[in-house]
């Protein structure tokens, strides 16, 4: 298997985290997107909308990252971590959970964390109107993971799944920065917080970044 990306990239990281949950062996392929390499008619091949990550498992080629950790997680469910249900009604609100990320949190979240973060690494300046607007978007998506969290220990069931995994990447930049209080001022929401950035698979992605 060969993920092409960039380790700093929120869709290839849960990429990587699926992949290290699930203990397997893959290749990263590191893509020069200053070059303009994702936008060559080789990576063009893979993801025609020229984004990372890219993925390949022999003459399979994926891409969308959620896809991607999917595929994975049902094609080696006897490897590492479980991250889906094979039961349909638990694999139905794990569902659920990873279209609410995909639409809910992570609207308000990745801008944040490209304003807060990504975008000072650069030397770019933060647009304050952006950072209070999306803030605002994700209080209230965190008041119903709140309520939700008090009453199951993970998002998708009583287990870790790819329902929790998708929220790593976002979540992990916005810890290090201003909004952290939206996620540590709601006991549940900071306890589910603190129990997902711990697992050892995803210290092996952080580590993808240094």
């Amino acid at each position: 298997m060969k993920v092409h990306g960039i380790p700093m990239s929120t869709a290839a990281m849960r990429v990587f985290a699926t992949l290290h949950e699930k203990d397997l062996d893959f290749e990263f392929v590191p893509i020069n997107m200053a070059a303009g390499e994702h936008k060559s008619p080789a990576f063009l091949s893979l993801n025609p909308f020229g984004q990372v990550p890219a993925f390949e498992d022999g003459d399979l080629k994926l891409f969308e990252s959620r896809a991607i950790t999917q595929y994975i997680s049902h094609t080696h469910a006897d490897k590492g971590n479980q991250l889906i249900y094979s039961d349909p009604k638990k694999m139905a609100i794990l569902s659920v959970w990873m279209e609410v990320e995909a639409h809910h949190f992570e609207s308000a979240s990745l801008p944040l964390a490209y304003e807060l973060v990504i975008k000072p690494m650069f030397g770019q300046a933060t647009d304050p109107a952006d950072v209070e607007a999306n803030e605002a978007k994700l209080a209230k998506v965190l008041d119903v993971y709140e309520a939700r969290l008090a009453e199951s220990k993970y998002l998708g069931g009583d287990s870790f799944t790819l329902a929790d995994l998708h929220h790593l990447p976002n979540l992990s930049y916005l810890m290090e920065s201003k909004v952290k209080k939206l996620f540590t001022s709601r006991p549940h929401v900071s306890a589910w917080c603190d129990d997902i950035l711990g697992r050892p698979a995803w210290s092996k992605v952080l580590a993808m970044r240094k």
